[in-house]
């Protein structure tokens, strides 16, 4: 440990502005893989996933992933992020 005075970050982390939604890794995280895709909208298909364009229900963004068998975890992520894209998610102040 050290010595340091540690009474404020060694990072300015900025003001905090809300982001709707769950990142994909939390939600993939609480599934067990191999898994189906009726399977992953089962259990998961009602939470709200964060986007590029916004907080999407998983089971839309399932509608569009043309696999329907999922071996690993990573695999169902690729595909869910052909679907929905990568980049900066939009927060509140973004609009």
């Amino acid at each position: 440990m050290s010595d340091e005075d540690d009474s404020e970050p060694a990072v300015a982390l900025g003001e905090h502005t809300p982001v709707e939604g769950a990142p994909l890794a939390r939600v993939s995280s609480r599934l067990t893989w191999p898994k189906e895709r009726s399977e992953v909208d089962r259990l998961e298909g009602d939470s709200v996933i964060r986007t590029p364009a916004g907080p999407k229900e998983l089971s839309a963004v399932l509608a569009d992933v043309d696999e329907t068998y999922f071996q690993r975890r990573q695999e169902f992520e690729a595909h869910v992020r052909e679907v929905i894209g990568t980049g900066p998610v939009s927060t509140a102040d973004d609009e």
